[in-house]
């Protein structure tokens, strides 16, 4: 009865604010007045969550219209990088086998793609705008903890392993724990991560920055005279300890000058052991067209 008289109590002190917002779990998007969430008919499962996050938002004294939150859920949600470069002729088949699952249903709650383009290709003479010296360094993390000799592209790795390509298999095991973001209307970003059994742990989270229907017309390079698109490209990526839950960090920074404005921008998150690359949770979505991902 405690439990029933609070949930009351705040539904009655909530219930003339008209306030609307976004709110996305497990790949389903609620658009709703504040006032009303809580008289919602829906599954305990998606309805803890979305309580949870009112308490945090009314008492926490950050309720807006702009705030957009994702939620990845207990089940585990996949990772899946692409480490590909506008100078490497054997990408584009596999950029366009990732930007279609631009239209998979799984996407955001069952897995997240993000793509990294690397420098090395950059000496045959033309530059990729969205390569950084950051995610060759990242993939030779990977191979070294693979024991290769070398790095190549394009090379999809899923959930920290070597991987073939775009497909993503579905996964009904592993439970590592919730992790939601909050991005605020002043780009700041709220996040939450509850590990499963309450385990107390370091860890390191990450948070990028992804543009959508990008093109660029190729003017050097083994991929001269194309125009490529680009979809789940890493504009920005920020990687802080995770030392306490909620904790507030920034929305990742704009895309580089140089490249095309995206047609459409996502923040992709996930969650590792510190000190350690392979990702444990992640969680994903699109962006409001004002976010700060667009400037």
């Amino acid at each position: 009865m405690t439990i029933f008289r609070g949930r009351r109590l705040l539904e009655n002190a909530i219930q003339s604010i008209d306030i609307r917002w976004f709110y996305q779990i497990r790949g389903e998007v609620y658009i709703v007045r504040v006032g009303e969430i809580l008289s919602v008919q829906t599954s305990s499962v998606v309805m803890k969550p979305i309580i949870g996050l009112i308490l945090l938002l009314f008492f926490g004294d950050v309720l807006c219209a702009d705030n957009v939150v994702f939620e990845s859920g207990a089940k585990k949600v996949q990772l899946l990088e692409l480490f590909t470069s506008e100078g490497c002729s054997s990408c584009p088949p596999a950029e366009a086998s990732l930007g279609r699952l631009v239209n998979d249903p799984r996407l955001w709650h069952e897995f997240v793609p993000v793509a990294f383009h690397v420098d090395y290709w950059d000496r045959l003479g033309w530059k990729d705008p969205f390569a950084s010296a950051e995610w060759t360094k990242r993939q030779r993390l990977y191979a070294a903890n693979w024991n290769a000799e070398n790095v190549y592209t394009p090379a999809f790795v899923l959930n920290g392993r070597e991987w073939r390509d775009a497909r993503v298999p579905v996964i009904n095991d592993g439970s590592p724990g919730a992790l939601s973001a909050m991005v605020r209307s002043d780009n700041s970003v709220l996040v939450n991560f509850e590990p499963a059994k309450g385990e107390a742990r370091d860890f390191d989270l990450y948070l990028a920055g992804l543009g959508f229907g990008i093109n660029i017309n190729v003017r050097a390079g083994e991929n001269n005279g194309r125009s490529l698109r680009h979809d789940f490209v890493v504009l920005s990526l920020d990687h802080q300890k995770l030392v306490s839950s909620p904790q507030e960090f920034r929305l990742p920074s704009s895309a580089p000058e140089n490249a095309s404005r995206p047609n459409r921008t996502a923040l992709a998150g996930w969650i590792t052991s510190g000190g350690d690359i392979t990702p444990l949770q992640a969680t994903g979505g699109w962006l409001p067209h004002n976010s700060a991902g667009e400037n």
